[in-house]
């Protein structure tokens, strides 16, 4: 009998987040990484993607959860993103996620191209608001920027505008005004 996760070679096992990057994400988002990782590895995926993260950050998150708001938006998207872990991002399966639409950025830690700029979009968020760590929103909003993330094409399949998404997280809380 096949084991359900793949086994990897030690070389091509990814590494958890590396000291510096870890300290500049919130607890909420080094939780996502580590259950986008576990996501990846048991669909049989070799890197992170703009999707697990998405799927992660929905499970993990509820700021950032919240920006979907309420009605059957969310249940939709958590719907397409659970029919991905089970067979619907096998035509995806060894491919690298890159639209080409960003400067390169070197995979890091398993992550695809565009996962690892999410990543670092994010902290740079974060920094620009003079925060230390990157929040779930910072991340949100990085995965949505790209039009050719498979994140902001599982938004789509859920009828989820990507750029409202954006708007959201960009909009500052009524109680800050």
């Amino acid at each position: 009998m096949q084991p359900r996760i793949p086994r990897q070679q030690a070389g091509e096992q990814p590494a958890g987040p590396r000291p510096d990057d870890a300290a500049r994400l919130s607890a909420e988002l080094a939780a996502v990484v580590t259950g986008a990782r576990r996501r990846a590895l048991r669909d049989g995926d070799r890197q992170i993607d703009t999707a697990h993260l998405l799927h992660s950050l929905l499970e993990h998150d509820p700021q950032a959860r919240a920006v979907f708001g309420e009605g059957p938006g969310l249940a939709r998207l958590l719907g397409y993103l659970v029919q991905r872990s089970i067979g619907y991002g096998l035509r995806w399966q060894g491919s690298v996620e890159d639209s080409g639409a960003v400067p390169v950025v070197t995979a890091a830690d398993g992550m695809s191209p565009l996962a690892a700029g999410a990543m670092e979009y994010a902290r740079e968020r974060a920094a620009a608001r003079g925060d230390g760590a990157a929040l779930g929103t910072d991340l949100l909003a990085a995965l949505v920027v790209d039009r050719q993330a498979r994140a902001v094409e599982v938004l789509d399949r859920a009828g989820i505008d990507s750029d409202q998404i954006l708007a959201r997280v960009e909009r500052p809380p009524a109680d800050s005004r």
